[in-house]
């Protein structure tokens, strides 16, 4: 499989949930301490969020990266060095997004880490790590999340959009309950 072929693949991979690998954590750790040799001085923190981020959980093989910036033009700059540096985008959902960018990495046709860039400390910044947290937190939570996770996946397997706005629902309702 060429380069394209492999992106195509990773852009087109169906929606699908594994149990948790004791490796995703190291995975982090890997991709964090090559952004911070790469770009040395442009993130104010890097955290690991989403549900790989999470001992125990199920996910989506793929690594959320959470990276703070201290503006969003700040964030726009570094988006050609990221492709550079082996993570692609598409400029047109980024266009969609308000105070945050998305890139992409992959290897043999699948994604292996998103990277959200964010300013430092924004609301958003603190909606995720919150949720993250109430994951980490609350073991009920975090196995209502997960059985919900693996039923969306079923019912959303080729269709991420679908995926992601039935996530959303569950975690607008957790952070109302514990923030």
């Amino acid at each position: 499989m060429n380069e394209e072929e492999s992106l195509n693949r990773a852009i087109n991979e169906p929606v699908a949930i594994y149990p948790y690998d004791d490796a995703w954590p190291l995975l982090f750790e890997q991709e964090c301490s090559r952004l911070l040799r790469l770009f040395p001085g442009d993130f104010l923190a890097i955290e690991h969020i989403g549900s790989t981020a999470v001992p125990g959980l199920s996910a989506k093989p793929v690594i959320d990266i959470m990276a703070g910036v201290e503006a969003m033009p700040r964030a726009d700059a570094l988006m050609e060095p990221l492709c550079q540096a082996k993570y692609t985008t598409s400029m047109e959902y980024n266009a969609s997004l308000v105070g945050r960018r998305w890139l992409m990495r992959w290897a043999n046709g699948r994604r292996t880490h998103h990277l959200h860039l964010m300013v430092y400390e924004s609301n958003e910044w603190q909606k995720r790590l919150a949720f993250r947290d109430a994951l980490r937190g609350n073991i009920d939570i975090a196995q209502q999340y997960e059985r919900n996770k693996w039923a969306w996946a079923a019912e959303f397997s080729s269709d991420r959009e679908a995926y992601t706005a039935a996530k959303g629902d569950f975690i607008r309702e957790v952070l109302s309950r514990t923030t």
